[in-house]
């Protein structure tokens, strides 16, 4: 197979060199780039799993009233919503947008807009909310990712997450968005040699660190040998892709709360923004290299050279697993390792709480669970409990500077945040 128009190919050095040819502007922080400072001033998480019982609306509300009164704001004094939510019909109700002002009637008549862009809907929902504040248009928006999956069946859940892929949208498939990305997978051991143990490795990581989680999903220990086996208990998927390698279905929300200020009665110290990228690939798989991710390379670059960073300036990052292959071929985009030397960040424990860049502390997707919209926003939540030492069991020691990384489709839509304590 032949792929055209391949972009983000420039070597990391390339890109930092050219960050540093414009260091003046990078030492700018956003008020001084846009005259407005962003701050996340408080955030809700729901747990992540099966909720039986609970609904988008429920999950919407719990996660929006606790982000409010976190923040320390009154329903009256947000100026916008944006909703972050997938669907794509797993539940009957197609216009969310106004489940949030179901918190208080003072929410009566706030502009409030559900925004989708696939498994990053929930980073899209947090973009739109920032560049309002950008903008001027808002002081304080409420950003909320849903979604509830659990309740449909396996072919409507998979009928509707291959609805994110321009091949396999509205066609039958046994494996789904597995095998797409076990697709991945082959093509790295075709170029770089055996993948499955390394994926394993990941795997194990991911379940350890999301023990700690008290949100997480899928809360056990599961060990590096059952994770690299092929057993009853963990079968291929998707070959090389065992149950292991792959994010369970899960309902779930989070919401955080931006402002242009701090807010006055906030339950913790605020969270700044310092830098964001977005960055869209071509949808035909034709015109994609299935290993380059260029369009989370490019959504890096640009939230680096927005805040003024480099890597080694990052205590942490959440990124988006949804399967290990995802998180292997990211620690390569985001130049941790050179192309196919990303086993070497966990063979030196780089990836791990206390080592270079601990990825994942959460648990990640694999662990903490993946409930589509709400993905991209508890990233957000989770890395910001970092920054503020609110993460209880899951705290890094005196973490400064975070990045969160979501994705949609096979590195179709590409979100890149970096945030900072203040």
């Amino acid at each position: 197979m032949r792929y055209r128009h391949f972009r983000g190919r420039e070597g990391w050095a390339t890109t930092m060199a050219r960050q540093q040819g414009a260091a003046n502007l990078l030492d700018m922080s956003l008020q001084e780039k846009f005259g407005t400072d962003v701050l996340l001033t408080g955030w809700g998480h729901t747990p992540f799993g099966r909720l039986e019982g609970e609904s988008v609306e429920s999950l919407v509300v719990t996660a929006a009233t606790q982000a409010l009164e976190a923040a320390g704001v009154e329903p009256g004094a947000v100026d916008e919503i944006y909703l972050g939510q997938f669907n794509s019909g797993m539940v009957p109700l197609g216009f969310p947008s106004s489940l949030a002002l179901q918190v208080s009637p003072d929410l009566a008549n706030t502009p409030s807009t559900r925004v989708e862009n696939a498994c990053a809907s929930g980073s899209a929902a947090f973009q739109q909310g920032v560049k309002a504040l950008l903008a001027g248009t808002a002081r304080t928006v409420l950003v909320v990712g849903a979604e509830k999956m659990t309740h449909a069946t396996p072919d409507v859940v998979g009928a509707a997450l291959l609805g994110a892929d321009y091949e396999l949208a509205g066609t039958a498939s046994s494996t789904g968005f597995a095998g797409i990305f076990a697709e991945v997978a082959r093509h790295y051991e075709k170029q770089y040699g055996p993948v499955s143990d390394t994926l394993g490795l990941i795997a194990a990581k991911n379940h350890r660190n999301g023990v700690r989680n008290p949100w997480a999903q899928l809360r056990k220990d599961l060990g590096e040998e059952f994770c690299q086996t092929t057993s009853e208990r963990n079968p291929v998927v998707a070959e090389p892709l065992r149950r292991t390698d792959c994010s369970p279905i899960s309902d779930g929300a989070a919401a955080v709360v931006l402002s242009t200020s701090p807010t006055d009665g906030a339950a913790t110290d605020p969270v700044r923004l310092k830098g964001f990228g977005h960055a869209n690939d071509f949808l035909p798989t034709t015109s994609r290299d299935p290993l380059e991710l260029a369009g989370s390379v490019a959504a890096w670059a640009r939230a680096l050279e927005m805040a003024g960073v480099g890597l080694d300036d990052l205590d942490l990052a959440e990124v988006h697993d949804c399967f290990t292959i995802a998180e292997l071929v990211l620690y390569e985009v985001m130049g941790l390792t050179p192309r196919g030397e990303g086993r070497r960040a966990l063979d030196e424990g780089w990836v791990v709480p206390g080592g270079r860049l601990p990825v994942n502390v959460s648990g990640g997707l694999k662990s903490k669970g993946h409930p589509v919209g709400a993905t991209g926003v508890s990233q957000h939540v989770l890395a910001a409990m970092q920054l503020t030492g609110t993460a209880g069991d899951m705290q890094l020691d005196s973490p400064r500077i975070a990045a969160v990384h979501n994705m949609g489709g096979l590195a179709v839509a590409n979100y890149v945040s970096v945030l900072a304590a203040v």
